[in-house]
């Protein structure tokens, strides 16, 4: 039986032999690896992912939301890198995402293809003091913060028995995740919760005349505090929309300002300007940047197999995080005459260096056009 805590390292440890350890580990176990096509039912187009086994947990799924809500069929086969590196392992997508060690990234990275981070962290310095953390957020995030923190008697709580515990996880996470994601939600157990968590850190309500109404439960690692687990009072709608998350995470930064925490890291997402968490955290204006632990060693090549309207609207739709040659951070927005590059989903934010404009007429050039038999589960 592997102790919990040496199974949470394992995971998300920083350690640099926890990180050389989990490199060498995905290298012997991905010696063939799998890949995964997704085929819509109703139209989008066919997606597929190969290489390390992460991606089907971070990649595929987002991938597959961005395409839309219809069902689709997966089919999984072994495969090789070189198949993945030249797309021949998976003939039947039209885009193939491949995650890999950052040594298996080919170089130069060939034409229709881009380079991402697998993961990208983001983290907000708190130095300075609660009222430089609050000038910090977004204007409008924080002008509801501070006009709600008022009219609803918005106050942070720092919970510390075992009972506080059960009631976030049971009354909140739990049900929150449930609602969010059903199926496809994924969290930690609750006894690795308790061991690795909230014995190693601090579970925050947010209290509503004194009512709690949501909680984070965060670890505390040398000089950060690290989001792990969320929720709302039994999963409710109306508290998303009341602002009551941002507010939260607005206390807590505070929270760690006043006790002198150096940053507050938000954990991280996927490097797609369209996901909904980032553009959420945004507003908090964190540091971007890649993850200390395993994922930072990993790379997501993103290869175009074929040209036409659902390939075009999909990336259009889904402007992303790329790595220059020099490793630096940018964002790409596709576009052409029937799609305006989506520069409403934004990029700013520290570590992201600039973005580009890239023409689908240009990037798309030489590729074949997409049969209509692929789609609509044909």
């Amino acid at each position: 039986m592997i102790p919990r805590g040496w199974r949470y390292a394992w995971q998300h440890g920083a350690d640099p032999w926890i990180v050389r350890a989990r490199e060498w580990a995905d290298a012997a176990v991905s010696a063939r690896p799998p890949v995964t096509v997704s085929v819509p039912e109703d139209g989008g187009p066919v997606l597929a992912y190969g290489g390390l086994p992460d991606g089907l947990t971070h990649v595929l799924p987002f991938l597959e939301q961005r395409r839309g809500p219809a069902a689709a069929r997966r089919v999984t086969r072994r495969t090789s890198w070189t198949g993945l590196a030249d797309g021949r392992a998976a003939p039947d997508a039209d885009i193939l995402a491949v995650g890999c060690l950052r040594r298996r990234v080919p170089d130069p990275v060939p034409e229709h293809v881009l380079l991402l981070p697998f993961r990208v962290t983001l983290a907000v310095p708190t130095g300075g003091g609660p009222e430089r953390v609050l000038r910090g957020i977004s204007r409008k995030a924080r002008q509801q913060h501070v006009r709600e923190v008022r009219s609803r008697a918005r106050t942070l709580r720092v919970a510390t028995g075992d009972a506080d515990f059960e009631h976030f996880y049971e009354g909140m996470h739990r049900p929150t995740m449930r609602r969010r994601h059903g199926d496809a939600a994924r969290s930690e157990s609750k006894e690795t919760a308790r061991a690795c968590l909230f014995r190693r850190g601090a579970l925050f309500y947010l209290c509503e005349d004194g009512r709690p109404v949501a909680g984070m439960l965060c670890r505390r690692e040398r000089a950060a505090l690290v989001v792990r687990l969320a929720g709302v009072a039994g999963g409710d709608e109306e508290l998303y929309r009341s602002g009551t998350y941002m507010s939260l995470y607005i206390l807590v930064l505070q929270w760690a300002s006043e006790h002198g925490v150096a940053r507050v890291d938000l954990s991280g997402c996927e490097p797609f300007l369209s996901k909904g968490i980032f553009q959420f955290k945004r507003k908090m204006h964190p540091e971007v940047a890649l993850p200390a632990n395993h994922f930072g060693g990993k790379r997501l090549h993103l290869r175009v197999r074929r040209d036409g309207p659902a390939v075009r609207a999909f990336l259009a739709a889904n402007p992303m995080l790329t790595l220059a040659p020099d490793g630096a951070l940018e964002a790409a927005y596709f576009h052409d005459d029937d799609h305006p590059p989506r520069t409403d989903l934004r990029w700013e934010a520290p570590g992201i260096t600039g973005h580009r404009l890239i023409h689908l007429d240009g990037f798309l050039d030489g590729l074949p056009a997409t049969p209509l038999t692929l789609h609509g589960g044909a």
